[in-house]
């Protein structure tokens, strides 16, 4: 099949999570009883940056962890990155940038991660200015072509920057989500629940970008890696990665006109497996299996053991339906759509079915066969394609699938 078979960008998530709002693990139900439990709330402070410290922070990579795929993908274009320069040179207030301790003396971005790149990106020499309004000379220029009094006003320039901070006290008194009788929000609900409220000036984030900013640390790492994984990136017609630099993959123009690269949907593809694999975590909503299967502790070793297991069985799949799994012919007509429901159950399914043997071999032919049959039957096809959703709907799925390729 080529890849003109597919109709590109149709790919199908229908149960995938459709939930904005932020779920905290505690609901405060009694406001008084809370603050005399919570003196120290929420601590921060504000500091003042000048853009030559601000790009030192970020090339010195100690200070301030400004990952590109700590937060959404959506790159700033060049003009908005030049307006903001512009701005700085009028002196025209910006807004502060907010960031969080995550261990002493070192930050990650919640917010500001753009404005922060863009400076960085022009004070190095990376870009030049286009589309000013008001500075109409500077265009085309880089920062080493602008005279001494621009560059020295520009070093001059500042950023504020509101900093929550990890107190000790607070952190050890949060481990219990009870404490005499009152309910002690989480250092994960407060992360959380600032990172929502701080995110209310331009797009909201969707449910995977926030659940990857919260969760930073291997499990997340490792996601990320697997989808930069080149089997990975061809079944689901991502543009592949050809260079280990994580700055320019992440600015490569096409990889940014990609759907799924752009909300980060591609993390959330490899999240399913490991949601979905575990029988107990099958309840509730797809956001809440997400949720915890994104928070749930895991070693260096079993990370590695998840990442080595995940394309195992991605693999199978990949080479039995000859380099172009998870697909589905629309009803009606003859182009085939990426099904992300399909690709659940067939992923949940051969795990399953090789953790009993590593070594079983499968028919190609009599397992596109038996998909084939499944979809033509009207029940079962939208069982396959994710039209129910609800946890049991998910289990009969993977039942379906386990069928398909147990015969």
């Amino acid at each position: 099949m080529s890849r003109h078979d597919l109709d590109h960008g149709n790919i199908d998530f229908v149960d995938s999570e459709d939930d904005n709002n932020i779920h905290l693990s505690q609901v405060i139900d009694d406001a008084d009883r809370y603050l005399s439990s919570n003196p120290f709330r929420i601590a921060y402070q504000t500091n003042n940056f000048f853009l030559p410290q601000i790009q030192q922070m970020i090339e010195s990579k100690k200070t301030i962890n400004l990952r590109p795929e700590y937060q959404r993908r959506l790159s700033w274009s060049k003009k908005k990155k030049s307006s903001l320069i512009e701005s700085l040179l009028l002196n025209i207030p910006i807004s502060p940038i907010f960031l969080f301790e995550s261990e002493a003396a070192r930050y990650e971005v919640l917010d500001g991660q753009q404005r922060m790149n863009a400076i960085q990106e022009f004070l190095g020499n990376d870009h030049s200015l286009t589309d000013l309004e008001i500075f109409k000379p500077l265009n085309g220029k880089r920062y080493s072509d602008c005279s001494p009094r621009v560059q020295r006003t520009l070093e001059r320039a500042s950023i504020s920057a509101i900093v929550f901070l990890l107190e000790n006290d607070t952190v050890s008194s949060m481990n219990a989500k009870i404490v005499d009788g009152s309910p002690r929000l989480t250092n994960l609900d407060i992360r959380r629940l600032v990172f929502n409220r701080i995110n209310t000036g331009g797009l909201n984030l969707n449910p995977q970008e926030i659940r990857s900013a919260m969760n930073p640390g291997l499990f997340n790492d490792a996601i990320i890696e697997l989808t930069r994984w080149r089997p990975f990136t061809d079944a689901f017609d991502i543009p592949s990665y050809k260079d280990n630099d994580a700055n320019s993959a992440y600015t490569d123009p096409k990889r940014q006109g990609n759907s799924l690269f752009k909300t980060m949907k591609d993390c959330e593809i490899v999240l399913r497996f490991f949601a979905l694999r575990e029988e107990e975590n099958i309840r509730g909503s797809m956001r809440e299996m997400l949720d915890r299967a994104m928070e749930k502790p895991r070693s260096s070793d079993e990370v590695h053991r998840a990442t080595v297991e995940y394309k195992s069985i991605f693999s199978r799949l990949f080479e039995l339906f000859d380099k172009r799994p998870f697909r589905l012919r629309m009803r009606g007509r003859d182009a085939k759509k990426i099904s992300v429901p399909l690709y659940d159950g067939l992923m949940v399914a051969m795990g399953r079915l090789l953790s009993k043997n590593p070594e079983r071999k499968f028919g190609k032919k009599t397992i596109i066969g038996r998909l084939s049959a499944a979809t033509e039957k009207p029940d079962a096809y939208d069982i396959i394609v994710g039209r129910a959703n609800t946890a049991d709907a998910v289990r009969k799925r993977i039942e379906m699938m386990m069928t398909v390729l147990d015969g």
